[in-house]
């Protein structure tokens, strides 16, 4: 019995990486492994890992604010306080690996661990390293990255290119897939279509986007638009569109079948957080970017910057969004050649078995 902790959370792109890796560990070694997860109190992964079916403990620890805050006073004794608890649950465990994937508890229970003398690895989902994990690395007995170029933040004689691990299953859509996907949003088959998305929680920048440009448009637009608003902006968004209506625009909060929603889609309007990313890799779709300027190290941006360096994406910055990133997908959906260029180079990044070359990484150590 091998026994693994996973630590990862504070958003979906720290939680469903290290999910992705649970259900690769538990397909290859089935009851010859026993997984426990390490959260922040308070924070996602405390509700959506036990819905999972997985244990988890959580730590008192929190993020530093930009900001001054108050809160920023008790930081010390709160990282303090969750290092004393991870050392405490890794020893009570037993873990023989304790793999970290980003979020506030991620650096305590690492940090605890390599104290303890636990073999651990760390998977960077983004093309700029953290200072965290920058930190952690050289205790860390195995980096996985997603990106080329990343030893010039970790030693290079521990990477391992993975790619970023991904839940359900994504690909390239075949004109079925498509078809099916148009079918599912009451859409026409015969009109282009673009999707808009901005994460579960939403992404001002885009439904802001969206409202300028269906303004601009007389709310009679050229194409159809799928737009996902996110819960924090559901309420606000459907009561501009009965307020204005537009045809051939379906407007919700969430998507649940997201490979429905690539499938239908010509071009997509995305953030490029981590997983959104290797998500739009691995069903090969042209993509405008518009990264979110308020992440540590702007890492959006460099995710976003290196497909556009390979051909492979657009990027609008997010300050420009409102004004062009609408009128930049239609010139998309009025150059198929650009298209299909696109749609070929960001297909050829793709890993589809990211989640099991990271757990060829964790046997290596174990």
């Amino acid at each position: 019995m091998k026994r693994i902790i996973l630590s990862g959370g504070g958003t979906g792109g720290h939680i469903y990486p290290a999910v992705a890796v649970a259900e690769a560990l538990q397909r290859r070694c089935g009851d010859g492994v026993e997984l426990l997860f390490v959260g922040a109190e308070g924070k996602m992964e405390m509700e959506k890992i036990p819905a999972l079916g997985y244990r988890i403990v959580g730590l008192p620890t929190a993020g530093l604010q930009r900001r001054f805050a108050l809160s920023n006073l008790a930081l010390p004794f709160k990282v303090l306080k969750s290092v004393g608890r991870a050392r405490r649950t890794i020893r009570e465990f037993g873990a023989d690996v304790v793999v970290g994937f980003g979020g506030y508890a991620s650096g305590p229970v690492l940090w605890a661990a390599q104290r303890l003398g636990i073999p651990t690895l760390i998977q960077e989902q983004n093309s700029y390293a953290g200072l965290t994990n920058k930190i952690l690395a050289h205790g860390a007995r195995r980096i996985c990255v997603a990106y080329d170029g990343m030893e010039r933040f970790f030693p290079a004689e521990r990477i391992a290119h993975t790619g970023n691990p991904l839940r359900g299953r994504f690909a390239v859509p075949t004109e079925a897939d498509r078809l099916e996907g148009l079918a599912a949003f009451g859409l026409d088959a015969a009109c282009p279509t673009v999707l808009v998305v901005g994460g579960s929680l939403g992404c001002r920048t885009l439904n802001e986007t969206m409202k300028a440009w269906l303004a601009r448009q007389e709310f009679r637009p050229p194409f159809q638009v799928i737009w996902q608003t996110g819960k924090y902006y559901e309420a606000e968004m459907r009561r501009f569109l009965e307020e204005h209506p537009a045809p051939g625009v379906w407007q919700g909060a969430f998507i649940d079948r997201m490979d429905r929603a690539y499938a239908a889609a010509d071009v997509v309007v995305s953030r490029s957080g981590a997983c959104s990313v290797s998500e739009l890799c691995l069903v090969g779709k042209p993509t405008l970017f518009v990264p979110s300027p308020n992440v540590a190290e702007d890492h959006q941006t460099k995710n976003a910057q290196a497909l556009v360096d390979r051909q492979a994406a657009v990027l609008v910055a997010d300050a420009e969004a409102p004004a062009r990133a609408m009128e930049t997908a239609g010139e998309l959906l009025a150059d198929p050649a650009r298209r299909a260029l696109l749609a070929r180079n960001i297909a050829a990044l793709a890993v589809p078995d990211a989640a099991e070359r990271i757990v060829d990484e964790i046997e290596k150590i174990w």
